[in-house]
């Protein structure tokens, strides 16, 4: 009896701590290009709203959600560049830069950027800014964001779309 007691208080315990945050660092090097050369690229900058968190029931109570970032190029023929990607905070304070140097995306290729479900450092309010070079004639790289969280019996899920603002 005295052990069932001991671990129901353990685990009492661990489940009101905090998880230990690991933020995975992906290797965004091993995509670097040298885009010098193909200084004719038309140059975009696309904004996408993201939430780290939402409201439940109350302002007071948040619910933590992974998100799920796509960066696409949507050309089956013409490879892309990204220059930069930088994840901002509700209130504007930039939190951390993916790459700040051009990285290529070939045809019909997807990259991810995953938020953790415990990493809660964008709030309610998170988004990404995105600069991007493209060939002439080339359609736009697409940004989604793909928010969820399961837990026990309840599911949440929900996209948004970035917007192009230069």
């Amino acid at each position: 009896m005295r052990y069932c007691i001991l671990l129901l208080l353990l685990l009492t315990v661990s489940c009101n701590e905090e998880p230990n945050v690991q933020i995975h660092k992906e290797d965004w090097s091993k995509r670097k290009a040298n885009i010098t050369k193909l200084d004719s690229l038309d140059y975009g900058k696309s904004y996408l709203s993201v939430y780290s968190q939402i409201y439940s029931f109350s302002q007071k109570q948040k619910y933590n959600l992974t998100g799920m970032i796509s960066l696409r190029n949507v050309s089956e023929e013409d490879t892309i560049y990204l220059l930069r990607a930088d994840y901002f905070n509700t209130k504007g304070k930039k939190i951390r830069t993916y790459f700040d140097y051009p990285v290529f995306i070939d045809p019909m290729e997807t990259l991810e950027i995953v938020i953790a479900q415990a990493d809660v450092e964008g709030g309610t309010g998170s988004n990404f800014l995105f600069d991007w070079k493209i060939p002439k004639g080339c359609p736009e790289p697409l940004f989604e964001g793909v928010m969820n969280s399961m837990q026990g019996t309840q599911g949440i899920s929900f996209t948004t779309h970035a917007k192009r603002i230069k």
